[in-house]
């Protein structure tokens, strides 16, 4: 199936498309005692990522702590990371919002906002709350029904982590990558034989190919090399809001056809990742406290780590910094 993607709802195309290449899901920082919206650190966060070199960023996604923000928080998070990317000089570049409730309409309410703060496009997981009454045919309606809704394009979220275990299957996001509006999966399961089929199915955009315009999106960095060679057209992915420059060198190793360079570094960024993946949210701001300066700690209930842990993150990560730090 050969699907066409870009226009939205009966409306103009989106002002800004969305480029192959490296995205984060940009974290969502707090006062360290009042746990309120830390909004200089997050413009800064936001501007130091587009000028480390990736392509776009996600508010509001699970490293934004959406589920730990209010609807006004959320706008107020993605109104400022708009601000910050166009005083930067990068106001072509787009910004894609987590937009997630649990009912249609809830959601296509959010995407609304979303638009009004100044996002692209939205990234929406499945509804999973009432999980024994989520079938395949209801999460097809859910996403059709937001879709034809929605005045920005979606982005569907396959991540069974957050959801319950719900793992849309390939046969799915191909039938759903049909509506106009849907333009592309993140593929945060880590299936790269899904990615693959869902790449061929919908023509996807590569770093070669325009195709369809549809976005199949690794979600995860220590899967980069095997995301190009599934057909891919970009990575979301948290380490990039650690080490963007090594995420976007490996990108760009293999966009150049400089193969084995890519699997080496790749390596050396897959083993970085993994103390970041694994000590999740609470972790990867501490990283960024450890090399930049600034970073805090996630909303309660998420837990403060000890220092023996912040330790063993910031040697896990060293040999991946050094690298980043010579970019």
């Amino acid at each position: 199936m050969t699907v066409s993607h870009g226009a939205t709802n009966g409306q103009q195309a989106p002002r800004r498309p969305l480029p192959c290449g490296i995205y984060a899901p940009t974290m969502t920082f707090f006062d360290a005692e009042t746990e309120d919206l830390d909004i200089p650190t997050i413009k800064k966060h936001a501007a130091r990522l587009v000028k480390d070199g990736l392509a776009g960023l996600v508010t509001m996604g699970s490293n934004g702590e959406a589920i730990h923000c209010t609807r006004e928080e959320k706008a107020a998070v993605t109104r400022a990371t708009r601000e910050a990317l166009d005083e930067a000089g990068f106001k072509d570049t787009p910004i894609i919002v987590g937009a997630t409730e649990g009912s249609v309409r809830g959601t296509i309410e959010l995407c609304k906002i979303a638009q009004e703060a100044g996002g692209d496009y939205v990234l929406l997981l499945p509804p999973s709350y009432f999980r024994f009454l989520m079938d395949e045919q209801a999460i097809h309606d859910y996403f059709i029904a937001v879709a034809d809704e929605s005045p920005l394009p979606l982005v569907l979220y396959n991540y069974p982590g957050a959801v319950a275990g719900i793992d849309m299957d390939s046969d799915l996001l191909i039938k759903l990558a049909a509506h106009p509006n849907i333009v592309g999966t993140k593929f945060t399961c880590g299936n790269t034989g899904k990615l693959t089929r869902v790449a061929q199915g919908t023509d996807a955009k590569t770093p070669w190919a325009e195709g369809s315009g549809y976005m199949a999106f690794g979600g995860m960095c220590d899967f980069t090399v095997q995301t190009l060679a599934s057909g891919g057209s970009g990575i979301i992915a948290g380490g990039a809001n650690v080490m963007p420059k090594v995420c976007v060198k490996v990108w760009n190793l293999y966009v150049e056809g400089k193969i084995d360079e890519a699997i080496a570094l790749q390596k050396t960024l897959a083993k970085g990742d993994w103390f970041l993946t694994k000590s999740a949210i609470a972790g990867t701001k501490q990283a960024i406290q450890s090399y930049f300066g600034y970073g805090g700690y996630p909303r309660r209930p998420l837990k403060r780590l000890e220092k023996a842990r912040v330790a063993t993150i910031e040697e896990g990560i060293k040999e991946a910094m050094e690298i980043e730090n010579s970019l």
